[in-house]
């Protein structure tokens, strides 16, 4: 059996607005997500989500408090991911632009209102609530859920 495998994503907001992903190649899902991927070792986990972030966005951020710790996992495939979200601002970079992620992942960028979100199929279900929630609130466990697509 895998070890589960370690991610960070990134809760960006401008003019709030959350900065969404579908990082499906070939767009063969619209499920959208926060911008964010796997940690390489010996690199910080905040780090990890500066590079990731920038790859997938053209964004740089900065990294803040942890807002949201969420499993997920296929257990036919032998998979479980463990995402640490990182609450962000947003530093430079056009957020409006065009961008092409280079390694071909992310096929769409979406700054998206709380109502526009809903009108999308997204994931953890919880991100709403805390993306939009008080800064200052402690970090919240969503629990193990089954991956989809």
């Amino acid at each position: 059996m895998k070890p589960p495998r370690l991610a960070v994503r990134g809760l960006v907001l401008i003019d709030d607005r959350l900065l969404m992903v579908n990082a499906w190649p070939g767009g063969t899902s619209d499920l959208l997500c926060a911008p964010g991927g796997g940690v390489e070792p010996h690199s910080s986990l905040p780090d990890n989500l500066i590079r990731e972030i920038h790859e997938e966005t053209g964004l740089t951020v900065s990294v803040g408090p942890v807002a949201m710790v969420n499993e997920f996992h296929a257990p036919d495939r032998d998979f479980h991911q463990v995402d640490i979200y990182f609450r962000c601002a947003y530093v430079s970079g056009d957020p409006f632009a065009d961008w092409t992620d280079p390694e071909g992942v992310v096929t769409e960028r979406h700054w998206l209102t709380r109502a526009a979100l809903a009108q999308h199929r997204f994931k953890p279900d919880s991100l709403p609530d805390v993306a939009w929630g008080p800064a200052d609130r402690p970090a919240f466990y969503d629990p193990l859920e089954p991956l989809l697509r």
